[in-house]
């Protein structure tokens, strides 16, 4: 884990107010260590992706919230699939089979969007 000061040490332009601010309004949530907070490397991946995201693209921070909200349901949604792919895997041959016909019958197939 690395400390506060070793985040504003390795992220460019990253200001100590800024991280400050950032684990204020709950954008990062690094774990609070005495006096400090240490940050796992996911947190460190998080606040620079932040850091690029309100500097070299000029998100608003306004917009972050929402921005975030669509980063994170789009990280659950690529953990939920990976698990999903690791549990197809171990089944049978057969099962698989059959789920891969399956998923070749119903592509392109319109979406029942009341689900």
């Amino acid at each position: 884990m690395l400390s506060f000061e070793d985040v504003i040490e390795i992220i460019d332009s990253l200001q100590a107010e800024e991280l400050h601010t950032w684990i204020e309004v709950g954008w990062v949530l690094p774990v609070r260590h005495r006096e400090s907070y240490r940050f796992t490397e996911i947190d460190v991946a998080r606040v620079r992706l932040i850091s690029e995201m309100v500097h070299e693209c000029q998100i608003e921070a306004d917009a972050m919230p929402v921005v975030l909200g669509l980063l994170d349901q789009v990280y659950e949604l690529r953990r939920r699939l990976n698990t999903l792919v690791r549990a197809i895997e171990a089944q049978p041959r057969d099962i698989r089979e059959k789920i891969g016909r399956t998923v070749s019958e119903t592509a392109g197939q319109p979406r029942n969007r009341s689900a």
